[in-house]
C-alpha cells in the first residue's frame, strides 16, 4: 500500500497516514519538532491557526479546533480553528452549536478520544439538523474530540474532522489525538495561566512572579533555576514540597519519583511526560491536596527566563473532583450517552418538542430514548425525572 503523504506547507514536514500504527522515523522526528511547536504557542495565541493545522494534518483530518462548550446552554465558542470557512464557523456559533453531538463529551475522561458514533448514535447523527444542514454540506464525515479540561458549567475540548475521502474515525486516529492531546492541553493550560499577548520577553520573569500559584523552572536534574514569590512560600512551609541541595523535591519518595522522571524527560524533548499525564498529586501533612502540573518549556520560557530550565511546575490546590452528577446517573442506570442526553435536556429544557429542537433530532427519537429512560429509571414521568436528577445533586455544591 503506498501511504499518502500529506506535507504541510508552512514547515515542510511530512506525515504519512496509513492504516498501521507505527510511526515512520521521519514521522518521529517530525512529532517531536511539532510539540515544540505547540508549546511556542502556549506563549503566542498568534501561532495557534498555523499550529493546528499541522496537528490536524498530523492526526489525518481536514480541519479542526480549540472551543469550550457551555454545558447549560450548549453553545460553543470557537478560540482557534483552522480548515473551516468562515462563514460556516460563524453559523456553527449561532446557529448549529446548540444542536451538535458534543454535550456528552463531557462525561468522558480528559484525555478519552471519541469519535461520533461514541457520542450519538451514528444513524441518528446523519438523521439530525446538525448533520443535514452544517456537516453534510462541507461533505464532512466524522471527527474525533478529546476533552481538555472541564467543570461543572463548561468544558473545553479540541477536534479534528475527516471528511469522505479519508474516512471514519479508526485506530490509528484515536491512536495520534493521544499522542498529541497531552501537549494541547498542557500548552492550553499554561495558555490561561500567563497571557503573554501583552507582556515583552524582557517583562516576563515579574510577570511569572506574579502569579498566585507556585511556580519553578528547573533543569533536566530538578535544580531550581527560577522560583516565583508563591513557590517561595511553599518551600518555605517545607511540607509537601522542598528544597533539597538546590533541588526540588517532593517530601514522598514515589512522588519525587515521579517528578524527576518528567523533568528528565523534558530534557531530552520527550514525548513520555505527555503520555503520562501532566498531574502529578502532592498531600500536605494536614491531609490537604495539592496538584503539580509540569511543562516542558525546552522551546519556550526556559529560553526567556533562565537559560538552563527544561520544565515548568505550577503548583497549586486542589479542587473538589469529585464525579459530576450526571456521569453518576448514566452509571447507576447504565444509560447510553444519547439516553442520558435525552434526560439531561427534558430536565434543562422541558417537553419532548423542546428537547427535539434542542438537540436537533425528531420528536419520535426523542420519545423512543425518553421511553428507555423511564423503563431503566422506573420513572413514568417528567416530573419524576427532576426529582431524580435533583436527588444526585452534590449536596457540597453551594
Amino acid at each position: 500500500m503506498v501511504p499518502d503523504i500529506r506535507e504541510a506547507p508552512a514547515t515542510g514536514r511530512q506525515w504519512f497516514q496509513d492504516s498501521g500504527d507505527a510511526m515512520t522515523e521521519t514521522e518521529t522526528e517530525n512529532l517531536s519538532s511539532l510539540i515544540g511547536d505547540i508549546y511556542d504557542a502556549a506563549f503566542d495565541p498568534a501561532l495557534w491557526p498555523a499550529i493546528l493545522a499541522e496537528i490536524v494534518r498530523f492526526v489525518g483530518g481536514q480541519a479542526g479546533g480549540l472551543l469550550t462548550k457551555d454545558s447549560v446552554s450548549r453553545i460553543s465558542t470557537v478560540h482557534f480553528e483552522t480548515g473551516v470557512d468562515p462563514h460556516h464557523t460563524d453559523v456553527y456559533v449561532k446557529t448549529y452549536s446548540k444542536c451538535d453531538p458534543m454535550t456528552p463529551l463531557r462525561y468522558f475522561d480528559i484525555g478519552q478520544v471519541a469519535s461520533t458514533d461514541d457520542l450519538i448514535s451514528y444513524d441518528e447523527f446523519r438523521r439530525g439538523r446538525f448533520y443535514l444542514e452544517w456537516v453534510k454540506p462541507q461533505r464532512w464525515v466524522d471527527s474525533a474530540s478529546i476533552v481538555l479540561e472541564k467543570s461543572e458549567t463548561n468544558f473545553a475540548y479540541f477536534s479534528v474532522i475527516r471528511d469522505a475521502k479519508t474516512g471514519m474515525v479508526d485506530a490509528a486516529t484515536r491512536r495520534r489525538m493521544r499522542l498529541i492531546a497531552p501537549h494541547v492541553r498542557r500548552a492550553v493550560l499554561i495558555g490561561r495561566s500567563i497571557d503573554l499577548k501583552t507582556v515583552q520577553a524582557k517583562q516576563l520573569a515579574d510577570a511569572l512572579d506574579g502569579l498566585s500559584l507556585g511556580l519553578f523552572l528547573v533543569d533536566a536534574t530538578g535544580r531550581m533555576v527560577h522560583t516565583n514569590a508563591a513557590g517561595q512560600a511553599i518551600l518555605g512551609a517545607g511540607d509537601y514540597l522542598k528544597k533539597v541541595a538546590g533541588r526540588l523535591c517532593a517530601s514522598d519518595p514515589r512522588v519525587n519519583q515521579t517528578l524527576h522522571k518528567a523533568f528528565a524527560a523534558a530534557a531530552e524533548g520527550d514525548a513520555a511526560v505527555g503520555t503520562q499525564g501532566i498531574a502529578v498529586p502532592l498531600v500536605a501533612h494536614d491531609g490537604a491536596r495539592h496538584v503539580a502540573h509540569v511543562l516542558p518549556l525546552t522551546r519556550s520560557i526556559g529560553r526567556r527566563v533562565a537559560r538552563d530550565a527544561v520544565a515548568a511546575v505550577f503548583v497549586r490546590k486542589a479542587a473538589l473532583d469529585a464525579p459530576a452528577a450526571p456521569e453518576i446517573i448514566a452509571r447507576t442506570y447504565r444509560l447510553t450517552p444519547t439516553e442520558l442526553r435525552v434526560l439531561l435536556t427534558i430536565v434543562e429544557v422541558g417537553g419532548v418538542p423542546e428537547t427535539a429542537d434542542t438537540l436537533g433530532i425528531a420528536d419520535s427519537t426523542v420519545k423512543t430514548h425518553l421511553s428507555n429512560v423511564y423503563a431503566k429509571t422506573g420513572t413514568r414521568r417528567q416530573t419524576d425525572l427532576v426529582r431524580l436528577v435533583a436527588g444526585f445533586a452534590n449536596p457540597l455544591r453551594k
